[in-house]
């Protein structure tokens, strides 16, 4: 039991020490509030900049026939009617940050840098031999990346998951995917 240092009583409750120093600044800092800079707003910027080249380029679609759509919607109102929609959002993003600016956050591990490097992989494998391939081989590195240590696991999972979303595709959905070293074994040479 605690004795408290000064009646030398046994079993009298101890005061917690005093806190002192850096910890306290520290802790007056975190409770002051955080303007927005304008690096928090870098990223709904680019997102207006992308609406507006995606706006841009549905301009420049051609009308379908008659025959083809009807009265249905053209070819270029979905993805201006997107476009509206993710400007709308971003609108919400932009006003919510301004009020409640995001607290600094620690850099990225180095496990993103890795997936984002495995994505241009992908696309190497899918663009030279196949696109499940790619897929198999990215699923099984990124799980090994990311701290999976069953690699007996992350195999199984590399190989199920591309081999029944091509059966899926295949036989249910009847879509056919772009030839491959895969897929070639399974559409014949």
């Amino acid at each position: 039991m605690p004795t408290d240092p000064a009646s030398g009583e046994q079993g009298a409750s101890v005061p917690p020490p005093e806190a002192s120093g850096p910890s306290e600044a520290a802790a007056a800092t975190d409770l002051a509030p955080r303007r927005a800079r304008l690096s928090d707003f870098t990223m709904p910027l680019l997102v207006f900049v992308f609406a507006a080249v995606v706006a841009y380029l549905t301009t420049t679609f051609d009308k379908a026939s008659p025959a083809i759509v009807g009265d249905a919607m053209q070819p270029r109102n979905f993805p201006l009617f997107l476009v509206i929609v993710i400007s709308v959002l971003n609108v919400i993003v932009i006003a919510q940050t301004w009020r409640n600016p995001p607290k600094p956050r620690e850099p990225e591990p180095w496990q993103t840098w890795a997936s984002v490097a495995l994505l241009g992989l992908f696309f190497l494998i899918a663009f030279c031999a196949d696109m499940f391939l790619g897929l198999a081989v990215v699923m099984f590195v990124m799980a090994v990346v990311w701290g999976e240590k069953r690699l007996w696991l992350a195999g199984l999972v590399a190989v199920a998951t591309p081999a029944i979303i091509f059966f899926t595709f295949d036989l249910v959905l009847k879509v056919r995917f772009p030839r491959g070293i895969l897929t070639n074994l399974w559409y014949g040479a």
